[in-house]
Order: C-alpha cells, then structure tokens, then sequence
C-alpha cells in the first residue's frame, strides 16, 4: 500500500508520518508512506493523507503554489483513492475559508470555514482535549471508538452551515462544533489525529483499512 502524506510546507508532516507508519504496523500491513510534493508518486498513492495548520488561506496558496501537487490530488481522489485531511486539510475540504479572507476551498463537503463563537468563559483557539459525539457504528473510520473519547484540539475556526449528513463526529465547545465529517471516499478530522495517542492511532487504523465503495 502506497499513502502520500501531502507536503506543502503545512502541518505536522513526520507527526502524522510517524502516526500512519504505526498504525499500519499494529495492523500488520506493509505500507509504504511518503511525505511527498511528487504529483507521480500521488496518482500512484492508494491513500492520501492532506495534514494541515496554521490560516486556511495560507494553506490554500501553499497548496495551490506546488506545481502539479493540487491537481494530481483531484485526480487519485476522484478516481476513488481513499483521503484523510487533518485540521485544516479538512477544512480544505469545505466550500470556503473565511479567515482573514474568503478564500475557495475543495468543495467536497458543504459549508465555510467560518470564525468560532463560543461563550465569554470559553477562549480562542479551542485547545485541549475534549470528547467526540457520534452514533456508534455510523461511519468505518469510527469503529472501536466510544462516544466521549478524547483527541486534541487546536483551532479558532470551524466548519458552519455544513450537511448534517456529511458530518459524522462533534464535540462540545460552548455548543457543536464540527471534529469529523466524510462524503464518499472523502473524510477530515478537524482534531489533529496525530497528536490524539489510542484514539488518534485507532482512527488512522480505521482509515488504512478503509474502504469506501
């Protein structure tokens, strides 16, 4: 099994390398994943893996700034290769970013990137750990997992006016907000999956094995 973990100059790269590398050891697969700006090496690539931080539109004109590397993602995902984008390569995901500017997305799930409200009490960025809510058995990339277990958190903004069926996980921060959402072969965390210990390696676990069709 190939996996392309997308470089762009954005996310926790050898993180979320490191994390893919033993979750596929515990599953006893052999998989080969590669941290790679290479459009070759990803239309080749079984899986994809899109990790992401810091502005959406900063992310987006890095992503759009590599020859080749967007397109070549396009073109493995639609012809069916299974995509996991991690905090804002999920929010990449979505219609449109509105940080700092309104700035396009993929548009594979509906809705923007938009700026968190929570309640006086509760600050900005959302950091920590804090529990997912889903219905048990919805969705293969939450198998194993319990409602309330913890991953980590690390953002001001979230997903809004999105498809209630596209989103397969919240968590609670001064009400709902958005940590998972798939559509077909495509799926995001908006948690950092790699920094999230068990939970984080079981999901990973659930997306090397994953399949969508």
């Amino acid at each position: 099994m190939k996996v392309a973990v997308i470089d762009y100059g954005s996310g926790n790269l050898a993180s979320a390398s490191r994390g893919l590398a033993l979750a596929a050891s515990r599953l006893g697969l052999a998989a080969d994943i590669a941290i790679t700006a290479d459009p070759d090496f990803i239309r080749a690539a079984d899986r994809i893996v899109l990790p992401g931080q810091g502005a959406f539109a900063d992310c987006a004109e890095g992503l759009a700034a590599v020859g080749g590397l967007q397109a070549a993602i396009f073109d493995r995902v639609e012809a069916g290769a299974p995509f996991l984008g991690i905090c804002v390569g999920m929010q990449l995901m979505a219609s449109r970013g509105l940080e700092h500017r309104a700035t396009s997305g993929f548009g594979w799930v509906q809705g923007d990137i938009a700026p968190m409200t929570p309640p006086a009490e509760l600050r900005l960025p959302q950091m920590g750990w804090n529990g997912l809510n889903f219905v048990p058995g919805s969705h293969r990339l939450l198998d194993g997992l319990l409602p309330d277990d913890h991953v980590y958190f690390v953002h001001s903004y979230a997903l809004t006016s999105g498809d209630p069926a596209e989103c397969i996980a919240t968590t609670d921060y001064g009400g709902p907000v958005v940590a998972m959402v798939a559509r077909g072969n495509r799926a995001g965390t908006q948690f950092h999956v790699e920094k999230s210990q068990e939970v984080g390696l079981r999901i990973l676990a659930n997306f090397l094995c994953w399949d969508p069709t």
